[in-house]
């Protein structure tokens, strides 16, 4: 096979089909009609003598030689991708654009206040629009270009991504004040012996802290549990229950809820806070700018 016979739109629709999985996924994606995808696909399947996609209960699954050609297509489209865009100028002040976050419910109650904030200051025509990693497959959207960003505790983001620490934070202890904890420091029969709210916050790195304490050996006397931290303050204020959460998060619901946090009597690791972004966008200037921003306004050197 020449280069000369292959269309470059074939091959932008074989990457999107890798990653949907569906051709209705893809023809909404690429702005495309369904007909014209599968004639895409009939296209390569001639081109390569291969049928690269088989249909399964599951969408289209590939076959072993479209494995083979993912990762070489992606790389040559990131390419190509970069080299058209790399003189393309961003202006926030006179910029209208929409931005899409991958955040945990803590990166929305921490990041997304000071950040508004500056956005209405810096680039008053920028929007944001925020996903929770829970309810998408964060790794698939920011491939397929559909969230720009993502912020957290995210160890799923790995191969194919960019990261840049924000800062490292320890976990403590929160209850309401004039909770009988409320003393300073708890050792951990204290700990034990307290009525526990538990965040299992699934897809984040959050929720490891949960299996540590139960391999430590450190039975918790759990009343109540929530899927996401969300709540907590609002439970935290109107109960004597006992909550192990993010400093951050800690710092942010103290004022708000009347609550008190101390150190952690457990021996639990520091987690780093990044932010993402996927290789396919590694140039591209509107999101080079808007990563800048968030690290220039969240970064703490102090903590990493």
């Amino acid at each position: 096979m020449e280069l000369k016979d292959i269309d470059l739109n074939l091959l932008v629709v074989f990457n999107q089909l890798l990653i949907e999985r569906r051709v209705s996924k893809v023809a909404e994606t690429l702005g495309l009609s369904q007909p014209t995808v599968s004639n895409a696909l009939a296209r390569l399947r001639k081109l390569t003598n291969d049928p690269l996609f088989l249909r399964t209960t599951r969408g289209m699954e590939p076959t072993p030689f479209a494995d083979r050609l993912a990762e070489p297509v992606a790389h040559a489209l990131r390419l190509i991708h970069s080299a058209v865009n790399q003189e393309t100028p961003f202006n926030p002040t006179t910029a209208q654009r929409a931005f899409t976050l991958g955040m945990t419910d803590i990166g929305e109650i921490y990041f997304l206040p000071k950040l508004m904030e500056e956005l209405a200051r810096v680039a008053p025509g920028v929007t944001v629009s925020t996903v929770r990693n829970t309810t998408v497959n964060l790794k698939d959207e920011m491939e397929a270009g559909h969230v720009d960003l993502a912020v957290g505790l995210l160890p799923q983001l790995k191969s194919g991504f960019f990261q840049r620490g924000l800062f490292k934070q320890r976990y403590v202890c929160m209850f309401r004040k004039g909770h009988q904890l409320d003393q300073g420091p708890i050792s951990l029969a204290d700990f034990t012996q307290a009525d526990h709210v538990v965040v299992v916050s699934q897809g984040t790195g959050h929720s490891k802290i949960d299996a540590l304490l139960e391999r430590s050996g450190i039975v918790r006397k759990v009343r109540l549990t929530v899927p996401h931290f969300v709540a907590v303050g609002h439970i935290l204020q109107h109960t004597d229950m006992v909550a192990t959460v993010p400093e951050r998060l800690a710092q942010a619901l103290a004022l708000p809820f009347n609550l008190s946090y101390v150190s952690h009597p457990a021996t639990l690791p520091e987690v780093t806070i990044n932010v993402f972004w996927h290789a396919k966008v590694h140039k591209d200037a509107a999101n080079e700018w808007l990563r800048g921003l968030i690290c220039r306004i969240h970064t703490d050197p102090s903590r990493m």
